[in-house]
């Protein structure tokens, strides 16, 4: 089952990177509402058709792991996309990570290889 971890590295990318684009393009939107305002400046806004690629190639790849490997093991793959999130929070938005939240990371990783050993 260690041929899946190479699918879902990049599909959990894709997921985060998707999160960072649209974090990216909300700030960049004007407030949410029916406007015309709010729907050009969503239209014309790159970061949110980069989310929109991401999500939608990740979305593609996620459905070549769920046609190739068993469910029970795939999905539980998908948590790895919490790790890249937290680590592109630190690296594009300058948060702070507490120590807890770096055992929770351990832990997630840690149960991804438990799931990705199963025979």
């Amino acid at each position: 089952m260690w041929k899946i971890i190479p699918y879902a590295i990049v599909q959990s990318l894709l997921l985060a990177g998707g999160q960072v684009f649209l974090k990216f393009a909300l700030a960049r939107m004007a407030a949410f509402g029916w406007s015309k305002e709010f729907w050009v400046s969503l239209l014309l806004n790159w970061q949110f058709a980069a989310c929109g690629i991401c999500f939608g190639a990740g979305s593609l790849l996620w459905m070549y792991i769920v046609k190739n490997f068993p469910l029970s093991v795939a999905y539980p793959m998908v948590s790895l996309s919490y790790v890249f999130g937290m680590l592109a929070a630190i690296v594009f938005f300058h948060e702070r990570v507490a120590p807890t939240q770096w055992l929770g990371v351990f832990l997630i990783m840690a149960g991804c290889c438990l799931v990705g050993v199963k025979s």
